[in-house]
This record gives structure tokens, C-alpha cells and sequence, in this order.
């Protein structure tokens, strides 16, 4: 009988132990700036798989270590094998709090003209990238988001703009200046919001028009990274709508 616990149930241990420290690590380096938004997030994920191939090995060491077989390390087998389950466990629920959001990442309340980004267009970090409003996320757009619609206020367009600043300011977006208003009279604020977490920026655009009651508020959320937000931006525009109608 070996004297130590098998490969197996010391690996389970190890990869047990690993995940937590991947995804703390890529939460907190990026965080704190000492990576990019992208390599801390990758470092989370790794987490996660990491807790899957602990939970496999671990079910592998507990049957290699079953009561007759003669090998050591059960304990070991059954804690790896727990480790990996709570990483998976917290995996799910954080897919949970995204399930059913549409695989988008640019949201608006007004699919037939969405808001155009102007100075964002041009900031540096959005070199290359297309700031137009994706067309064949629509579909998916009018599935998902059909309660998001134009923001209705009985208040001046100026008024409307000044709320809107009121509010971009108490989510903590960075309002950039915003342009003279245009020679139809619309008034525009753009912005951006990092995530509190591994500091990922999207950018937003808020477009204001007159309107017969007083002004009509059109806004626009879009992440710079990924293919779906997991239901963020729509977060946010849900939030910005709270702030504007009180």
C-alpha cells in the first residue's frame, strides 16, 4: 500500500485550490489595472474550467480509492471533488443571472433610428470598430427587449438634457462635453461606464428631440468586448429610465 494518497486525489486537491486562485487573481489584477479588462476575464473563466477538471478527477480518485481497493487518498478524493463543485456551483449562478438575455451587445430603445455615437465614433480606444447600430442584432433586439421604448417627458428639450446629465451622473458614467445641439434642435449626451469588476467600458450615446408633450429621450448602450453582455446594457438603460422619469 503507497504511503501517500494517489495522483489522482492529490490532483483533485490541487485543482480544488487552483480555481478560486485564477479567478480571484483575474478579478483582481484587472481590477486594480494591473492587466487588461480581457486577460483578467480570462484568468476567471480559467477558473471555471479549472473547477470542472477538480469536480472530474475528484469523482475519478473517489471510485479509485473505494473502500478494498487498497489505495490512499479518499479524504483527499472527496474534498477535491467538493472544491470543484462549488466553483461549478458559482458558475451557474452567475449564467443564471444572464438566462434568456438576447447574445447582443449594443441595446437602444429605438430599433428603427437608434442614437449614433459621435464623439465616441472617434475617441481612440474605438478605432477600427464599427459604431453603427448592428443590423441583424434586430431580431433578437425585439425579442428580448420589447418593453424598452422611447422615453416619453412633458419637460423641455433642454430641461430633458440637463435630467439626463443628472442621472448619467448619479450611475457614475463619465458624461463627455456634450455637442451644441443640432439644426433640428436635438440635443445629445454621450458617456461611458466601466464595470466595477474587471473594468470593462461601454459606451452610450442619449439622443433628445422635441416632441408635441415636450421631449422625446432615446438612448443607446454598447459594450466595446463580446458578442453578448448577459443582459447589461439593458440593465443599464433600465436604470437610466428609473432616474430620468422621476
Amino acid at each position: 500500500m503507497s504511503a501517500k494518497p494517489t495522483l489522482s486525489a492529490r490532483l483533485a486537491v490541487q485543482l480544488g485550490i487552483a480555481w478560486p486562485i485564477s479567478c480571484l487573481s483575474g478579478v483582481g489584477l484587472a481590477h486594480f489595472g494591473a492587466v487588461s479588462s480581457r486577460v483578467g476575464f480570462a484568468l476567471f473563466a480559467l477558473g471555471g474550467l479549472l473547477a470542472l477538471i477538480a469536480m472530474v478527477v475528484g469523482v475519478v480518485a473517489v471510485v479509485r480509492t473505494r473502500e478494498g481497493s487498497g489505495r490512499l487518498g479518499r479524504k483527499h478524493a472527496f474534498l477535491g471533488m467538493a472544491l470543484g463543485d462549488a466553483g461549478i456551483i458559482l458558475f451557474v449562478v452567475l449564467a443564471v443571472g444572464g438566462r434568456g438575455a438576447p447574445r447582443i451587445n449594443d441595446v437602444t430603445t429605438n430599433l428603427d433610428d437608434p442614437p449614433a455615437f459621435v464623439l465616441l465614433a472617434n475617441d481612440p480606444d474605438n478605432a477600427g470598430r464599427d459604431m453603427a447600430y448592428p443590423g441583424e442584432f434586430a431580431a433578437e433586439h425585439a425579442r428580448g427587449y420589447s418593453e424598452l421604448k422611447s422615453i416619453e417627458l412633458s419637460v423641455e428639450p433642454d430641461a430633458a438634457l440637463a435630467k439626463a446629465e443628472q442621472a448619467a451622473s448619479e450611475l457614475g458614467w463619465h458624461v463627455l462635453k456634450a455637442p451644441e445641439p443640432g439644426a433640428d434642435g436635438t440635443r445629445t449626451l454621450e458617456a461611458t461606464s466601466t464595470t466595477k469588476l474587471f473594468r470593462f467600458t461601454d459606451d452610450i450615446v442619449v439622443r433628445i428631440r422635441k416632441s408635441d408633450n415636450g421631449a422625446t429621450v432615446d438612448v443607446r448602450s454598447k459594450s466595446r468586448v463580446g458578442k453578448g453582455d448577459m443582459g447589461a446594457n439593458a440593465a443599464r438603460i433600465r436604470a437610466f429610465t428609473e432616474r430620468l422619469e422621476i
